[in-house]
């Protein structure tokens, strides 16, 4: 690589981490204030997602299958690396859920469906039933069961349990 263009991409790189900050409402990462997703008055600003990490939220945009906005924890609760409650940004969601009452009707806890991720969202259910004025929020979990495309033969027991217990009508 020519010496100019390692120069460029030092620069670029250097940039990069000079001007990303945190959205002050979702937490997502952004060059602004406010990223570009809580800026759009076409999003569905009644339905927050809450995610672990950046790269969750590009998982679902680049599906386009959701119209709403996030809260970005940055982590999860993992007691057996010293990370608690107090680490992720549990706090910045309960406080934007009382800031804005009658707003937000529903909180989607889209967190991995793994012990931590459970944890997760767990702790947040109850946090958001304890602690906010507004309980007309309804509180969602992301459903389990078999991805598309998927054969039950190969599927594993928890995941056909948990198929089993959120079917659906159909």
């Amino acid at each position: 690589m020519p010496a100019s263009d390692l120069q460029d991409f030092a620069k670029k790189l250097s940039e990069l981490k000079e001007k990303t900050k945190r959205c002050s409402i979702c937490m997502n990462l952004s060059e602004k204030e406010i990223c570009g997703i809580c800026a759009d008055t076409k999003r569905n600003h009644a339905i927050i997602t809450v995610i672990e990490s950046p790269l969750d939220l590009l998982s679902f945009e680049k599906g386009g299958i959701y119209s709403g906005v996030y809260h970005v924890l940055h982590g999860r609760i993992d007691p057996l690396n010293n990370i608690g409650p107090d680490d992720i940004y549990i706090e910045q969601l309960l406080q934007r859920l009382e800031k804005d009452k009658e707003g937000v009707l529903e909180v989607v806890l889209a967190t991995n469906p793994d012990m931590e991720g459970e944890a997760t969202a767990m702790y947040i259910q109850k946090k958001i039933k304890t602690q906010n004025s507004n309980q007309n929020i309804k509180i969602t979990r992301l459903a389990y069961g078999l991805p598309m495309g998927a054969s039950v033969e190969y599927a594993d027991y928890g995941t056909l349990g948990k198929a089993m217990e959120n079917r659906k009508s159909f």
